[in-house]
């Protein structure tokens, strides 16, 4: 073989070899895009924590809440399975439920059947104390939002307070604040003679409280919706840019964010599935 000729069959090899390369990152791609979108979508996680604390009146012990959030309803949840994540959130038999925003994504149109279709799934939502929700900033995508979660038996908190009894006299307070993306919350003042779960969409809206509260729910981060691991999140929108794992322990006090269940921009989940948070609070 002369040199022209092995010059020749280098380059091919050398072709050959890119090839080879360009089409198993093709093929790690066609799996990774395939596993986001119809396994890493799929299923349903509980995430269960304890929170103790001293300041919960013993009538509450034992209380058992269930937050869930970014339903983002059309992206990748329907009727069908909303019922199913319903069914999932009663068999835990919650005391408190908790919705933290973004039912509807502002890249789909809800028509006036969904809207029916949504209040009616929610009803079917039961709590032995009461549903409490906030609004999330794809929910101003549409002006039904409230009139919805109102029908669906759930207490719409605007920056405001509310007070709920258990089993004894001595209540604990609830506050929730709107999306600050698309609205402008009154970040109300609130005394610190109750324990106290304050509700936000966007956990980063933490730093604009007034008060310490005993625990903070929020959602929004979606968890990144397509992490990695070690990394974490690849990526959080404005609003969760410096809160968006699921705990934190801040001077405004105990901040939990739900992954939520829809998907937002992209319908990719990457170890990330859906899931629904479960708290058990107990007395010290």
């Amino acid at each position: 073989m002369n040199k022209e000729e092995l010059k020749e069959e280098k380059s091919k090899s050398k072709f050959l070899f890119i090839k080879k390369i360009f089409i198993l990152l093709f093929l790690v791609l066609i799996i990774f895009g395939g596993y986001a979108r119809f396994i890493g979508t799929s299923g349903l996680v509980i995430k269960e924590y304890s929170v103790v604390s001293e300041r919960l009146p013993e009538s509450f012990d034992g209380l058992k809440v269930v937050h869930f959030s970014d339903i983002h309803f059309g992206s990748i949840i329907g009727e069908d399975r909303l019922k199913k994540i319903v069914n999932s959130i009663n068999e835990l038999k919650p005391d408190l439920v908790i919705f933290t925003g973004d039912l509807y994504d502002e890249s789909i149109k809800m028509s006036e059947d969904d809207k029916k279709a949504l209040s009616n799934i929610l009803k079917d939502v039961n709590a032995v104390i009461g549903k409490y929700a906030v609004s999330g900033n794809h929910d101003y995508s549409d002006n039904s939002y409230i009139d919805i979660m109102n029908k669906g038996g759930f207490t719409y908190l605007n920056s405001e307070e509310d007070v709920l009894y258990y089993k004894g006299s001595i209540p604990i307070r609830i506050v929730g604040f709107p999306s600050y993306i698309n609205d402008e919350p009154n970040y109300i003042e609130v005394n610190d003679d109750y324990f106290t779960i304050t509700l936000l969409h966007e956990p980063d809206g933490i730093d604009n409280l007034k008060y310490k509260s005993d625990v903070i729910m929020a959602g929004h981060s979606h968890g990144g919706q397509v992490r990695l691991p070690v990394i974490g999140a690849l990526y959080t929108p404005y609003g969760a840019e410096k809160y968006y794992d699921e705990f934190y322990k801040t001077n405004k006090g105990d901040l939990y964010i739900s992954s939520g269940l829809g998907t937002s921009i992209l319908r990719l989940r990457y170890f990330n599935h859906p899931s629904i948070n479960l708290y058990r609070f107990f007395t010290k």
